[in-house]
Order: structure tokens, then sequence, then C-alpha cells
């Protein structure tokens, strides 16, 4: 029996290895079947070289368990490994053979890329087993089969092998604390998790694992849309069918492959939840994609395969560098580009996806100057006459008085009086979305060439004035009409609102009595807050105000009664005031007890 010492390069390392390199114990499996396929693309690149027969035996990974012996075997009919190779990669740890191997066959096919970079893999395997025996022969002519045993300590066995086909047999026997792991459906679940879209046929006691490829290798020309489908469910088992998805196919100036989906949108989605898949060379490798994706396309679903993106040494997660940065970078201009092409080409489809994408876009439009500039072809909101448009479609219809303004609501359900006050100007509203247009809004009027965006119920634009009906007649005292019948309906409401601001105008439609108009400003700043549950800064109040049309009936009774009937004037003017509370849904819960019986009281008095 020849025995020898194990060449550690860093002190004491097997036992750093059990309880430090991985995070998970599961990982020594993803490890391990990572090893047995590099060893067969070793293979298939060798004979592909004519340097090896790749003929006489079948290229496949095997893994059993013998719960009653307690070992799990991990086998492969790949390269195997003589005498001496075993002392050299075994023996010698985080000594990567990987590396070796690539170097000297420098320049091969992507599609064989090797796994393995660290040489460490192996050895994960003592964070579940007492003992580990390796047993391998060589694809070279006249090898001899070599059997490897080391129990975790340094020092190691090495005899002859039983093994008489080419190929490597890992045994491990399992510790008392990791008897999960011979459990045949623990480790499916980890085989399908880490190893179901290697290259190669994985068995587990005789049953295929991995008998579906990867999609993303296909050339995305001939992929089918149910094949996308059924990719996704493959992904994700229990959830609805995406949207739409994206192909990525990057050559230059890195390697990455993957399918990114837009999922339907649920009404509560956890948005710092990643779910895209990362792979490296189709091994999983985390499903935590925070910094290979920016912040915006965090909601999308998919997998991304990179052998150039950097990983720390026990394959976990990314280690972010300029490349990280290079592939976010480039994954949101194929968003784009992907977007604006449906737009173009299949508006109605677009369209048609536009609830369950509106906020990664609007997000994309906040977060990534380049994206906003793409964004501007295919940013859209529907008009209140149901019609989908870009903001140069709305410009380009507008009137010339109003070129720069866009009227907007973010309620679709105001009161019809003053909808009609801008159709009959002939001006066009765009319903808003509040919980992300306000931050919206104010990005686009930062970056937008003298464009402002007006709320209906935030202004009143003097486009729905009627100024050729307007009481400028002055009294003795020097005050017009329409300031008298403010400061009458001003004076009424003072209890209470002492801070509300009153004006009469002369609107262009007779129908609408009084609106209440609600600052722009300080109402686009609470809804921004309210994205994160934030209230406006103590001593900040929304700027009111009451404004009167002059040319309304009831408005001109009610002033008319000041003599007559100044209390129930007042009570009126009090009722009119609340109603248009109520129109802005601002009318408080504990208001609407008195406004009931106000409204009581009114009828009985004009009945009598």
């Amino acid at each position: 029996m020849a025995q020898g010492k194990l060449t550690i390069h860093t002190e004491n390392i097997l036992p750093i290895i059990k309880k430090w390199l991985y995070a998970e114990k599961e990982i020594f499996l993803r490890e391990l079947v990572a090893n047995a396929c590099d060893a067969l693309n070793k293979l298939k690149i060798l004979g592909e070289a004519k340097e090896a027969d790749l003929h006489d035996t079948e290229m496949r990974i095997d893994v059993s368990i013998d719960k009653g012996k307690k070992i799990l075997v991990i086998a492969d009919t790949g390269i195997g490994m003589t005498s001496e190779e075993v002392e050299k990669y075994i023996a010698q740890v985080a000594f990567s053979g990987a590396e070796e191997f690539l170097t000297k066959y420098k320049g091969k096919s992507e599609s064989d890329q090797i796994i393995g970079h660290f040489g460490l893999g192996f050895y994960s395997a003592y964070m579940v087993a007492a003992h580990v025996a390796i047993d391998t022969l060589s694809y070279l002519p006249g090898s001899v089969p070599v059997l490897w045993g080391c129990d975790g300590s340094s020092n190691y066995t090495l005899d002859p092998g039983k093994r008489a086909q080419r190929g490597t047999s890992i045994t491990l026997t399992i510790d008392k604390e990791n008897e999960e792991f011979l459990e045949e459906s623990r480790v499916r679940g980890l085989l399908q998790r880490y190893s179901g879209f290697l290259p190669f046929p994985i068995y587990l006691n005789g049953s295929h694992i991995n008998p579906q490829e990867p999609l993303w290798i296909k050339s995305p020309p001939n992929c089918t849309d149910k094949e996308y489908l059924d990719f996704y469910r493959t992904l994700y088992p229990f959830e609805a069918d995406p949207v739409l998805w994206i192909h990525l196919n990057v050559d230059y100036p890195f390697n990455l492959k993957g399918i990114l989906y837009f999922p339907r949108m649920q009404r509560r989605y956890e948005w710092d939840k990643n779910t895209v898949k990362l792979f490296c060379n189709r091994v999983f490798v985390a499903d935590n994609c925070k910094d290979l994706l920016p912040d915006f396309l965090m909601i999308l679903r998919g997998a991304i395969d990179s052998p150039d993106i950097p990983l720390n040494v026990s394959r976990s997660y990314l280690q972010v560098d300029r490349t990280v940065r290079q592939v976010a970078s480039h994954i949101s201009k194929k968003i784009a580009d992907r977007l604006a092409s449906l737009y173009t080409s299949d508006r109605n489809t677009f369209i048609a996806c536009w609830s369950d994408i509106e906020m990664i876009v609007k997000l994309g439009v906040l977060q990534d100057e380049k994206f906003f500039e793409k964004a501007k072809e295919f940013l859209i909101w529907k008009t209140l006459t149901g019609e989908w448009v870009t903001l140069a479609d709305y410009k380009s219809r507008a009137p010339e008085a109003s070129k720069n303004k866009v009227f907007y609501t973010a309620d679709e359900k105001l009161s019809p009086s003053l909808l009609d006050l801008y159709k009959k100007r002939g001006l066009e509203i765009l319903i808003a979305n509040p919980h992300v247009d306000a931050a919206l809004m104010d990005h686009l009027e930062r970056h937008g060439d003298d464009l402002h965006f007006q709320r209906i119920d935030g202004k009143l634009d003097e486009a729905v004035l009627d100024t050729a009906r307007e009481k400028t007649l002055l009294d003795p005292d020097g005050k017009t009409e329409s300031s008298r019948l403010a400061d009458f309906f001003r004076n009424h409401l003072t209890e209470g609102h002492s801070k509300l601001e009153v004006e009469a105008k002369s609107l262009a439609a007779d129908n609408l009595p009084a609106l209440l108009v609600v600052d722009e400003e300080t109402r686009r700043l609470r809804d921004y807050l309210a994205l994160s549950g934030q209230a406006l800064p103590s001593g900040m109040e929304e700027k009111r105000t009451f404004v009167l049309n002059t040319n309304n009936k009831l408005v001109n009774a009610i002033y008319g009664m000041r003599e007559k009937n100044p209390e129930l004037a007042k009570e009126i003017t009090t009722h009119l005031y609340d109603l248009s509370l109520l129109a802005q849904k601002g009318l408080e819960p504990a208001a609407l007890s008195s406004f009931i019986e106000r409204t009581t009281r009114i009828l009985d008095k004009l009945v009598m």
C-alpha cells in the first residue's frame, strides 16, 4: 500500500472548507456533479481533437444511494485520472485541474466551457461525509484504476482501484448528522435544482433527472412561443403564464445567454424579492441577481447563464465589478429595445400588456437615463376617450395655446361636469397612475422641452374660462360682481375654513356650480410620499381653492338669498362646499353625519 501526505496550500484548509466555504451543506452535490460534468466535457474536447475514443462508452453521470450502507455515489464516464493525476489534482488542495486543462485547450468552443475554476469543489464532500473514496480509471491506453481514500484528515491512502470502465466514481460515506442526503427525494430535488440543465444525462438510481435542455442555448429564431411558455412553467410551475419575454444572446464584450420574462403583475408583489435564476455554464448558482439587474427589472423572472460573471470562491453569489455593471447596463438596453420593437410592430399586443409592464417602464424612466431615452417612444397613457397615446401624440393634437400643457386626472370618475369643461375646449385628458406618476411627471418636466403636467382639479386653466361672460362691472367700492360673490361665499365659510381661498370665475360650462382645486405641487408631494407610506411633513397643508362658477344658476340663486333668507343661504353654501369635497373624495367620514343631517334640513326648508 502506498501512503502520502496531503499537500495543503493553506494550513488546516479542510476544517475551513467544512465550516466556512459554503453557506449550505447541500452545495456539495452541485460541486461533485459539476466536476463529473467537467470530466465528460474534457473527454468530449479530446474526442473532437481525435485524442480519445468517444464511442466505447455512453457519456453520462450516475448518482446512486445505498441507505443501508449510508453511501452516496457520484459516478461519471468521463476522462478519468491516472495515479499521478490523483496525487496532483486531489492530494494538492486548491490546485485546479480545470485551469490547467483550459490553458492547454485554449480557444475551444464556448459550448465546451469547463465549470470548475477554484479546485475546491471536491472537498465540499467533507461537509457531509465521514469518508470519501475515489475510484478512477483514465482514458489513456494502458491505464490502471486507482483508489484514493481520505477521512477528512491530512492523511490519505492510494491503492489499486476496481473500476473497469473509463471514468470516476466518488463514494461518500455520509455521517450521522447528514443522513438527510441519503433520502432519494432530497437528492432528487437538489439534482433538479442545481444540475437540471447540465449537458450530459444524469441518472438517480436509474431515473433520468435532466431530460430538458435549457431553452436559452437555442437560437431565438428557432424557438416557438409554446417552447418559451413551457420553459417558463418548468422554472415556475405554479405561476400564471408571463405576458412577454426577451431572449438574450450576447457574445461581446462578454458571453451571456438567457431568457427574461415579464410576469403578470399581482396585486401585491415583493419588488425586493429577485427571482431571476443565475447559472454559470448551466450550473445553478443562485436565484438572487440583485447586482446583475437594475432595480426596476428586479420583478422579472427567468434565467441568465454566463461564464464571464465573476463569482465568489464558493460560486454562491456575484462579486460586483466592471463586468457585472456592463451586464446590467446591457440587459437594460435589450429590454428597452424589445419593448420599443413590440410597440412599433404590434401596438395592440403592447397595449394589452401595459398593465403588467407599466410599473417596470415608469420606474426604468426614473432610474436609468439611457432607458429613459428609449422609453420615450413607448411611454403611453390612456385618455378619457379610451385611446392610448404617447406624449408626442398628445402634443401633436393639442390646441396651439396649450401645446406645452398635458392635462390629466388621477380619477376618471371625476365630476362629469368638470370633464365636460375640457372636452368642450377640445382638450384631451390623460388618466394618471397615482402610485408612480407623481414622481414620473416631475422627471419628465425636468427633462422635457417646456413641458408641464396639469391636473384638472389641481389648477383651473384659462382654456376653460369664458372671458366674454366675465362679470367685470365695478361697483361704487371698486369691486366687480365676481369679487362680491366670492366675498359672500367666503364669509359664509369662515367657520373651520379660515385658510380656504374662494374665487368666482366665468366657466365655459354653466352646469358646474363649483369645484375644489387642490394645489398641484403639494398633491404631487403627497402622492410621492404615499409610495413609501409617509405623510406630508407636519405643518404642511394642501392649499385649497373653492372656485365658484359665476354662470351657474344655483350659485347665483344662493347669492340672491343673501338678504331674504341668509340662514338658508349659509347652509346651502356649506353644503355646496361639502359636495365639492365629496367629489374630491376629501369629505372625512366624521363629517358625513353632519352632511346627511344638513341635507335633510335644507330639503325641509325648500319644500315648506
